[in-house]
């Protein structure tokens, strides 16, 4: 039965694949809009002024209202046309881009020199005529032409660096994800052969659940339900029961979370495996896995314990079972880094013979 697909949410529908300009519409990108849109302001201000000898703290208002109209607006229709964007040509979509902001400016330095006149009390005096300056609205269109110019290439070298880093991170995950293939595939497969004559339908089991671990394996690496992945763990554990038998215990303890909460695909049945491959298969009594999932306001919370021994005897085996160990949790602490940055956390720790993986994931839904 295949995988079930996690569906979208309408704004990653609406998500250009390659998108031609930042989201003008986030909190961020207004705040700096606004910012340089009064830093503007007062550089007109000031030229016009002559210097800050014959500063006007009434013609910074009124150019401030003129640009922050200009800017705001432009933004705003940049942000509604950014999915058209992202489906046209770099040359169809930088002139669609600078044409829109060319006339937002020209429409809106109309409209101010009306609204400037009427709010100056103008209109009801009879003797005063409404002369329209083309000269100031050139002027206008002249500056909107040089510095939006600028800042729509600068806009857009910023989002194409962007898309270059989130290529490279996918191509990234893709490789960290690729190097997860389980070891125990020869093994469940002579699982598998043995039990094909003794008890067909445990042995078509294990096909099934051999074949969802590695559909997952070979998927497209992305974020899935940490339901699902919790479901493959218990798979692979059915698989490696077969061949451990009573020496492999497992312990779930699994919390309240929300069913939507998602975490790198694959993340945790690496895990699951070391705990064997370290932990259990080399004791000749076995051991207990505990799998613990915990939820809070903030965070996801996932804790993996299983025993471990020291070997003794053979020294390098055991050096080279822990240089093995941690390649496996440097792979997924980088493939949490690449999904969620900072935000996530792997740590480990060993201690009476109890060997602990910690992974605080934060909600992403």
């Amino acid at each position: 039965m295949p995988a079930p697909r996690v569906k979208n949410t309408r704004a990653e529908a609406r998500e250009p694949i390659n998108p031609f300009l930042p989201d003008l519409c986030s909190s961020q990108a207004l705040f700096l809009l606004v910012l340089v849109a009064e830093l503007l302001a007062l550089l007109l201000t000031i030229s016009a002024s002559s210097g800050l000898r014959d500063f006007s703290w009434d013609k910074l208002a009124l150019i401030s209202v003129q640009v922050q109209w200009i800017v705001l607006f432009s933004a705003m229709a940049l942000c509604r046309m950014r999915f058209w964007l992202g489906q046209q040509t770099q040359v169809q979509a930088g002139t669609a881009s600078y044409a829109l902001v060319l006339v937002i400016t020209l429409v809106l330095s109309t409209l101010g020199q009306w609204i400037i006149y009427g709010a100056s009390g103008l209109l009801f005096v009879d003797d005063q005529q409404f002369t329209f300056d083309y000269w100031l609205l050139l002027d206008n269109l002249v500056i909107a032409a040089i510095l939006s110019g600028i800042l729509l290439r600068y806009l857009y070298l910023q989002q194409q660096l962007h898309n270059q880093q989130q290529a490279e991170m996918q191509a990234r995950i893709q490789a960290l994800q690729s190097r997860i293939r389980p070891h125990f595939l020869f093994n469940s497969m002579n699982a598998i052969a043995s039990l094909i004559s003794t008890d067909p339908d445990t042995a078509e089991r294990v096909v099934e659940d051999l074949s969802e671990l590695f559909r997952a394996s070979l998927a497209e690496p992305t974020l899935i339900p940490l339901e699902r992945e919790l479901t493959l763990c218990k798979h692979y554990l059915e698989i490696e029961q077969l061949r451990l038998g009573r020496r492999l215990q497992v312990d779930w303890q699994i919390g309240s979370y929300n069913r939507e909460v998602k975490i790198p695909s694959l993340m945790l049945q690496p895990l699951v495996e070391n705990a064997i491959f370290h932990g259990v298969e080399p004791m000749p009594k076995g051991g207990k896995i505990t799998i613990k999932v915990s939820q809070n306001d903030k965070q996801l919370s996932i804790v993996i314990c299983n025993p471990y021994v020291l070997a003794k005897k053979n020294v390098q085996n055991h050096e080279h079972s822990q240089r093995h160990n941690r390649m496996a949790l440097d792979n997924i602490r980088r493939r949490l880094t690449a999904h969620f940055g900072g935000a996530a956390r792997l740590s480990s720790s060993a201690e009476n013979g109890i060997f602990t993986t910690y992974i605080f994931c934060p909600l992403a839904v």
